[in-house]
C-alpha cells in the first residue's frame, strides 16, 4: 500500500488525487512554507484543477515517479494547489508566468523562493524536461543564491505593480454612441458562419452574447440578434453538446462547434442555461427549450448533492482516455439500435470510419427536414426513433466507466447555477426549477454564511471552509437578487444588504476605486490582485457592479448607485479599448445609460401577474411584489384592496399605475 502525503487531510478531489504520489506534497499553508523558510528549501508550487487533461499528464508521468519524487523531496518543498479553490493564489502566479513567458494555463508549476516570491513559472513539462530544471534550479540555488533573491524581488515588483488600465484617467459616464461603438468592434469579432467568436478554439463566452441580447432589446440591432441566435444554434447541433445526456463541455478545439474538450464544467452549464432561457424568451425557439430542459436534467442527475448544492465538473478523461465515455463507433449503435440505426447516424453524422480518431462524436450537419424528405416518415415517426435510440444510447452509456466527479460545491459557481435555475423559471413558468434554486440558495445562507453576512468559499462533507472571495459575494449578491424576483420573499434581499456591506467593508481599494479580490482578513499573498476582464464568466468587479446597480433601485441607496457608477468610470478607457473582454461592464453600463425601471406589482394577484412578466425579455427592470404592503420603499403604502396594481417608475419618478401586464411591457419596451 502507497504511504500518503500530507494531502490525505484534505477535503480537494484534486489535492486527494496525488494524496498518494511519492512527492511529499503539503497543501498551501503555513507548515509547507515555514518548512522551506526553516530548511532554506526553494518551493516548487503546482497548481491545477481536477478536471484538467494535462494536470492528469503530468501527474502520471512525473509526480507518480519515484525518480522525479526523490529530486523534488530532498531538494524542495513541494506545495498542491487546487486553482478552483484557491484562485487568489492561482491569479498571483499565473502573473508570473505570464510575465516569464508570455502564456499561462494548466498544470501551472512555479519554482519560487521559501518565502513565495516566485523567479520560475510554465505550464506541462515533459518527465526529463522536468527533473532538468529542477536539478538546473537545485544546483544554481546552492551556488548563486543572490541571483534568485534578485529576480525574485524584479519579478514580485512587477507582479504588485499590476494595476487596472485606465483607472488614474478621469472619465464620464458611458454615452449612447460609445455603447455603439463597442458593439461594432464585438460584431467585427464574430463568426456569422459558424457562431461564437472567429477562429479556434471556440469558446461559447456568454458574456458577449448576453451583450449582445441588451443590445437588441434597446437598439433592434438585427445584426446583434443574429449573432445570437447563430451561434446558439451551432452550439445545440455541435459536439460540444451532449446530444444523449445534456449538458454543455467546456469548449470546442475546432471553429466549427464539432470537436469538444470532454470536461464538463459547472459555470459553463449554469450561463448557457441562463442564455438560452432568455434567449427562448425572445425567439419562443423550442429547440431552446429543450437544451434548457436536458440541461438542468443532466445537473440533476450527476452535479447535485443531496444538500443542493452543484459539484464543480466531470473530467475530460475515463480510463486514461479523453472523451471515451461521449464517443461511438458505428458497430456500437448499429448493433443497439438496429432497424433505427440508420436514420439515427446519418441525422448524428455517425460513420463506420469515424469523424473523429476512428470513432464518432454526435453532431448534426443535417436538419430534420432534410431526413424526412430522405426517408419518407413523418415527424411524429422522426421524433419517436430518436427519442427511443437516445435513451438505448444513454442506457447502454451509464454501464461505461464514468469520468472523474470534482464533487467540491463552490459558493461562486452555486450561485451561477442558482441564477440559471431562475432564469430557466422565469422563462419557463417550471416550479421544479425554482424549488432547485431554493433548495441551493437555503444552502448558501445557512451553511456557507454567517449571520454578518460572511462567506466561505467551498462546502464538502458537510463542512464549509476557505474564507470567501470577491467572486463568490458578488456572484451570489446577483443570485440572491434573482431569487427575490422569482419569490419576492424580502429575506433575499435584506440578505443581499448584509453582503454588499461586507464587501465595501473588507475589499474595497481606496486607491484604484476597485475591489480587491481577497478580503482583507485572507493571509497575504505576495500580490493583492484586482480582477477585471470579462472572459467565460464575468469579472468579480463588473459583477459586483451589476449587484450594486441593482441592489440601489431597492433600497433608492445613491450610495450603491454611486459607486457602481465610479466603478463604470474608472474602467471605461480600458472597456472602450477591448470590449470583447468587457462584456459584463457593458451589460451593467447599459442599464446606467438607457432607462432602467423599477417595476412593482400589490395585491392579491401580484404572483400571476410576476410570472406573466417574467415570461418576457425585460433586461431593465428591478422587479418588486407583495400581497399587501412590502417593506422595500416602492411597496409601502400602494395596497389597493380588491385590486392588483402595477406601479412603473424611472429615477424616483413614477408612471401611471396600471393593472394591464401587456400595457406595462409596451410602456417599458417603448
Amino acid at each position: 500500500m502507497k504511504s500518503k502525503n500530507k494531502l490525505a487531510g484534505e477535503s480537494s478531489p484534486y489535492l486527494l488525487q496525488h494524496a498518494n504520489n511519492p512527492v511529499d506534497w503539503y497543501p498551501w499553508g503555513q507548515d509547507a512554507l515555514q518548512k522551506a523558510e526553516r530548511e532554506n528549501k526553494l518551493l516548487v508550487i503546482s497548481i491545477g484543477y481536477a478536471a484538467c487533461h494535462w494536470c492528469h499528464v503530468m501527474e502520471h508521468e512525473s509526480f507518480e515517479d519515484t525518480s522525479v519524487a526523490q529530486v523534488m523531496n530532498d531538494f524542495f518543498v513541494s506545495i498542491k494547489v487546487d486553482r478552483e479553490e484557491r484562485p487568489d493564489i492561482d491569479q498571483v502566479y499565473m502573473d508570473a508566468s505570464y510575465l516569464i513567458t508570455g502564456r499561462g494555463g494548466w498544470p501551472l508549476n512555479v519554482i519560487a523562493l521559501p518565502d513565495g516570491r516566485p523567479f520560475f513559472a510554465g505550464t506541462y513539462y515533459r518527465k526529463d524536461d522536468w527533473i532538468k530544471i529542477l536539478v538546473y534550479f537545485k544546483d544554481l540555488y546552492k551556488k548563486e543564491p543572490g541571483t534568485f533573491f534578485h529576480e525574485a524581488e524584479k519579478l514580485t515588483s512587477a507582479i504588485r505593480s499590476m494595476k487596472v488600465p485606465g483607472t488614474d484617467e478621469i472619465s464620464s459616464s458611458f454615452t449612447k454612441d460609445e455603447l455603439e461603438e463597442s458593439f461594432k468592434k464585438i460584431i467585427s469579432h464574430i463568426d456569422f458562419n459558424y457562431g461564437g467568436t472567429k477562429g479556434s478554439p471556440k469558446f461559447p463566452m456568454p458574456n458577449i452574447f448576453q451583450f449582445l441580447f441588451n443590445s437588441h432589446f434597446h437598439t433592434e440591432e438585427k445584426e446583434a440578434l443574429n449573432a445570437v441566435t447563430t451561434t446558439l444554434d451551432k452550439i445545440l447541433r455541435g459536439g460540444i453538446y451532449d446530444h444523449i445526456g445534456g449538458g454543455f463541455a467546456r469548449y470546442s478545439t475546432d471553429d466549427i462547434w464539432k470537436v469538444p474538450h470532454f470536461e464538463k464544467m459547472l459555470y459553463d452549464n449554469a450561463e448557457l442555461v441562463s442564455l438560452y432561457s432568455n434567449a427562448y424568451k425572445v425567439t419562443r425557439n423550442e429547440e431552446y427549450k429543450k437544451v434548457v430542459y436536458e440541461t438542468l436534467e443532466f445537473i440533476e442527475r450527476e452535479m447535485t448533492d443531496n444538500s443542493g448544492g452543484f459539484y464543480s465538473s466531470l473530467d475530460a478523461d475515463s480510463e486514461g482516455e479523453e472523451g471515451k465515455y461521449y464517443v461511438w463507433s458505428k458497430k456500437e449503435i448499429d448493433e443497439l439500435l438496429k432497424e433505427k440505426s440508420e436514420i439515427f447516424c446519418d441525422y448524428y453524422s455517425v460513420s463506420s470510419i469515424g469523424n473523429w480518431e476512428e470513432k464518432n462524436i454526435l453532431h448534426l450537419t443535417k436538419t430534420k427536414e432534410d431526413l424526412l424528405n430522405s426517408f419518407k416518415i413523418s415527424e411524429k415517426q422522426f421524433d419517436k426513433i430518436i427519442g427511443d435510440s437516445k435513451k438505448i444510447l444513454f442506457n447502454e452509456r451509464n454501464k461505461r466507466i464514468k469520468p472523474g466527479l470534482d464533487d467540491k460545491i463552490l459558493t461562486s459557481w452555486n450561485a451561477l447555477m442558482l441564477k440559471g435555475y431562475v432564469d430557466a423559471y422565469f422563462a419557463f413558468g417550471e416550479k421544479h426549477f425554482l424549488a432547485a434554486a431554493l433548495k441551493n440558495g437555503n444552502l448558501l445562507s445557512d451553511k456557507m454564511m454567517t449571520d454578518e453576512g460572511k462567506l466561505n468559499r467551498n462546502f464538502k462533507n458537510g463542512k464549509s471552509s476557505i474564507n470567501a472571495f470577491l467572486d463568490d459575494y458578488s456572484y451570489t449578491i446577483e443570485a440572491f437578487i434573482s431569487l427575490y424576483e422569482a419569490t419576492f420573499d424580502e429575506k433575499w434581499i435584506y440578505t443581499v444588504k448584509k453582503l454588499v456591506d461586507n464587501v465595501k467593508l473588507h475589499f474595497f481599494d481606496n486607491e484604484s476605486g476597485m475591489f480587491f479580490y481577497n478580503s482583507d482578513i485572507d493571509d497575504p499573498l505576495i500580490a493583492r490582485k484586482i480582477d477585471f476582464s470579462d472572459n467565460v464568466i464575468p469579472s468579480s468587479n463588473s459583477s459586483i457592479t451589476m449587484g450594486l446597480f441593482k441592489l440601489s433601485g431597492y433600497f433608492y441607496n445613491e450610495g450603491y448607485r454611486e459607486l457602481a457608477i465610479n466603478l463604470l468610470k474608472n474602467i471605461k478607457q480600458n472597456v472602450l479599448k477591448n470590449p470583447t473582454f468587457h462584456c459584463y461592464w457593458l451589460t451593467s453600463a447599459t442599464h446606467s445609460t438607457f432607462p432602467f425601471y423599477q417595476l412593482g406589482i400589490v395585491g392579491e394577484l401580484f404572483n400571476e401577474k410576476k410570472i406573466e412578466i417574467s415570461k418576457k425579455y425585460l433586461p431593465s427592470i428591478n422587479i418588486f411584489g407583495s400581497k399587501i404592503n412590502g417593506t422595500l420603499e416602492i411597496l409601502k403604502d400602494k395596497y389597493v384592496p380588491g385590486r392588483t396594481i402595477i406601479y412603473l417608475c424611472e429615477d424616483r419618478v413614477c408612471k401611471l399605475p396600471v393593472e394591464d401586464v401587456e400595457e406595462v411591457i409596451n410602456q417599458i419596451q417603448k
